[in-house]
């Protein structure tokens, strides 16, 4: 696993302070000492999440997960993570097209950054609390096995004051389309 220096740790855990306070109201008032033990305490996480705003997600910490005990981390960017766009949908879709392949798959991308991406329920919810978000932009979606067996993938966004949810090809790309990422911590 790789690490980062301590200098660009602490400089990068700044900036999630800085965004831990622009989203207080929705965590329930979340102590920031026990925040930052589990992120020091986790580099692997941490990694992560660093992996998330580097690609352009914009990672905070904006919820806690009854049922873990965790603490949920998400992509706040206004639009979808400028440094996860132009793919398809996962390697398969990938393997699958023949010419004018994109650079990588969304799937593929979120596994090697150690990150999981949103689900329908979830983009509808984080819309909810913390968005609008995907404006100009729109973001994949994990995709239900069934839809995803026939070649199909599904994705996200917010027009018209509200959130929408279409389908398209596993193996098509577009360069304003990404995908949003989460962690349990």
């Amino acid at each position: 696993m790789i690490q980062i220096d301590k200098k660009e740790q602490s400089a990068f855990i700044q900036i999630i302070f800085k965004r831990f306070e622009t989203f207080k109201h929705i965590h329930l008032q979340e102590d920031w000492t026990n925040i930052l033990n589990k992120l020091e305490s986790d580099q692997k996480k941490l990694f992560a999440l660093h992996q998330m705003e580097i690609t352009g997600g914009e990672p905070a910490l904006v919820g806690i997960d009854p049922q873990h005990q965790s603490l949920i981390f998400i992509d706040t960017s206004k639009e979808s993570p400028n440094g996860r766009r132009s793919l398809c949908y996962d390697q398969q879709a990938l393997d699958e097209r023949k010419e004018n392949k994109p650079v990588g798959a969304a799937m593929a991308i979120a596994g090697e950054m150690g990150i999981e991406m949103m689900d329908e329920s979830q983009y509808h919810h984080w819309q909810s609390l913390v968005g609008p978000f995907d404006l100009k932009t729109s973001s994949w979606l994990k995709t239900p096995e069934a839809i995803r067996k026939k070649g199909g993938a599904i994705f996200g966004d917010h027009r018209f004051g509200r959130v929408f949810v279409y389908h398209n090809g596993a193996s098509s790309y577009y360069a304003a389309r990404g995908f949003r990422g989460m962690i349990h911590l």
